[in-house]
């Protein structure tokens, strides 16, 4: 599968976060086949202690239209949220999106109810000054 235009760069941020990468990608088994979300990582906490575990599916949000790119980013969240959760429980799932996709979406006020609803989380990135803005 086709990485999304950012996803190089989105590792490289997550790395200079602190984030170990461990998959690129990592494969979620479902009962319909097997699903790639873009990156797993983790960073470690102490010495010895188990650290956290992250996945992440990187979208770029530049196809013809941003609230198509974002039915396509909610459904692919929503698909893989449970098959993650069953596969490994600890591992938090994020969507990483451009600030002007989150600014985008924040714009209309159902946004709240859908990241409640779909327990949604970001990481919103700069793709020009190449930077995390915020973690959700």
């Amino acid at each position: 599968m086709a990485k999304d235009k950012y996803h190089e760069l989105i590792k490289q941020l997550l790395e200079e976060d602190g984030w170990v990468i461990t998959h690129d990608p990592l494969y979620v088994r479902t009962g319909l086949g097997t699903v790639e979300i873009d990156l797993g990582a983790e960073k470690l906490i102490g010495a010895e202690k188990e650290g956290n575990k992250i996945a992440v599916e990187v979208k770029s949000f530049i196809g013809h239209s941003k609230l198509h790119d974002l039915y396509k980013a909610l459904g692919q969240f929503v698909f893989y949220l449970p098959a993650l959760k069953r596969q490994e429980p600890n591992r938090i799932l994020y969507l990483a999106i451009p600030q002007t996709a989150y600014d985008f979406f924040f714009s209309d006020h159902i946004a709240e109810e859908i990241v409640s609803t779909n327990q949604l989380k970001f990481v919103v990135y700069d793709k020009t000054d190449h930077k995390i803005i915020l973690w959700t």
